[in-house]
């Protein structure tokens, strides 16, 4: 890990994790609209799984966007991008050893959930 993350480095995280913040949300409200419109289960059955949906969802947020800091900046950048919330070009602004870091993180992280 580098020894000190680059303010632009840092800016480009900020820009990007309110995007990528974005984007996670409305992905969970739309599996959740799916999940409540399924007529062919009863609502109790819904219920459960509607909350079992945020329960894992809310696990990820935690992770990848909760407590923002230059520390665990990689960290939580490895995190979005093994969610698939953030696209190649999104990372390209960042400096080319914060790049290969989150790549090599984000890479271990989905290898993991193997």
């Amino acid at each position: 890990m580098p020894e000190s993350i680059s303010e632009s480095d840092w800016r480009i995280f900020r820009q990007l994790r309110e995007v990528a913040l974005d984007r996670f949300s409305r992905r969970v409200l739309e599996e959740a609209a799916r999940i409540c419109a399924d007529t062919s289960r009863g609502p109790h059955e819904r219920y459960l799984e509607l909350y079992r949906l945020l329960e894992a969802r809310d696990q990820s947020l935690g992770r990848a966007f909760d407590d923002p800091r230059r520390s665990r900046m990689l960290w939580q950048l490895a995190a979005i991008r093994a969610l698939g919330v953030l696209e190649d070009e999104e990372l390209a602004g960042l400096s080319p050893e914060s790049r290969r870091q989150v790549e090599a993180l984000a890479g271990e992280a989905l290898r993991s959930r193997s």
